[in-house]
């Protein structure tokens, strides 16, 4: 692929200057109907994949299962899922969307919201979770549904313009505190939360900083996602442990790169 070649995507400049304003987006039919059926197969198999990659310490039954199954770099248990977590329409939207000079993968995701005694995920920031030293590094998530969501089965809300407040506090999922009590002066109190239901085949980006939260899962069929982590070209590693970096001889202070995290779209200068 040429990284500096014009990629098709539903981008639209409202898209971006809603994404930039507000620090997420709904893009609708980022899937086609072919891909959707094909990336449901890729996904059901690799996330019944057994592997280390699982971030369910406890597993079936246990109490960060309920809230959400997850399981990190699919693509390296299964070679079809491949295609989309480095899928080049995906990656091109985000470097639109960002404004950025090219865009890296980080990692992609598996999300399972399970269903019966399901958990909401708390409001938190996923930039906290991350190994950067920047704390505005412009990070951010695509979030592709293989279902229809709404607020019965798991779809997502987010604060508008929470992503200028900084970077916050991280938060336990499983014993989660108020995210707004780490925000000084109440900047939020006037930005009322969004809930942003989805076709299957459609997606959200949002930025790393953006609070957001996801519903319980209270229908008899598990919620299906993909994210897939993008960080732009030249953010710097902190040193400290994460399980998509461990092992690797990232060094901090130096950019993450190399072939894990690889260049997949550059803006054409």
């Amino acid at each position: 692929m040429n990284l500096h070649s014009k990629i098709q995507t539903p981008i639209t400049q409202d898209h971006i200057d809603f994404y930039r304003e507000n620090g997420f987006v709904q893009v609708d039919n980022m899937l086609t109907s072919e891909e959707l059926a094909e990336l449901r197969v890729y996904l059901e198999e690799a996330m019944q994949t057994e592997s280390d990659r699982s971030l369910a310490a406890d597993q079936k039954g246990g109490s960060y299962y309920r809230v959400l199954n997850q399981k990190i770099n699919l693509w390296r248990d299964h070679a079809g899922m491949g295609s989309y977590s480095f899928h080049p329409r995906f990656a091109q939207s985000a470097l639109e969307l960002s404004g950025a000079s090219g865009m890296r993968f980080f990692h992609d995701h598996g999300l399972w919201k399970m269903p019966g005694d399901s958990k909401a995920t708390p409001w938190h920031q996923d930039t906290p979770y991350w190994p950067i030293q920047e704390s505005e590094a412009g990070m951010m998530s695509i979030w592709i549904t293989l279902d229809d969501v709404n607020e019965d089965n798991g779809c997502m809300a987010f604060v508008p313009k929470s992503h200028k407040l900084g970077k916050l506090t991280g938060i336990d999922f499983l014993n989660p505190q108020n995210i707004f009590d780490y925000i000084e002066g109440g900047q939020a109190e006037g930005q009322k939360p969004v809930i942003v239901p989805l076709k299957a085949g459609s997606c959200t980006f949002h930025n790393g900083l953006t609070f957001h939260y996801a519903h319980a899962n209270s229908t008899d069929k598990p919620r299906r996602v993909l994210a897939i982590i993008f960080t732009p070209d030249g953010v710097t590693f902190d040193g400290k442990e994460h399980p998509v970096t461990n092992g690797l001889g990232l060094k901090a202070g130096e950019p993450i790169a190399g072939p894990r995290f690889p260049l997949l779209v550059k803006a054409n200068v």
